[in-house]
């Protein structure tokens, strides 16, 4: 018997990227008064979460072949 396998592909920007498009036209238009680093900071927190969670992945690694034996 053979398996169907399908992949999905996301084309476009995710919540991320369509909120930082949101953020930069409000701040273009005169609508929000926010500091560059507010608007694009839908990207370096999702980036910040990411590595964060990389890190933790990676000591937990660690710890597990340190001790887990």
């Amino acid at each position: 018997m053979s398996e169907n396998k399908t992949a999905t592909v996301q084309i476009g920007p995710g919540f991320v990227g369509l909120l930082t498009i949101v953020f930069v036209i409000f701040k273009l238009s005169g609508k929000i008064d926010w500091s560059w680093w507010w608007v694009f900071a839908p990207i370096w927190i999702s980036v910040g979460l990411s590595l964060a969670v990389i890190a933790v992945g990676l000591l937990i690694l660690l710890l597990v072949a340190a001790f887990g034996k």
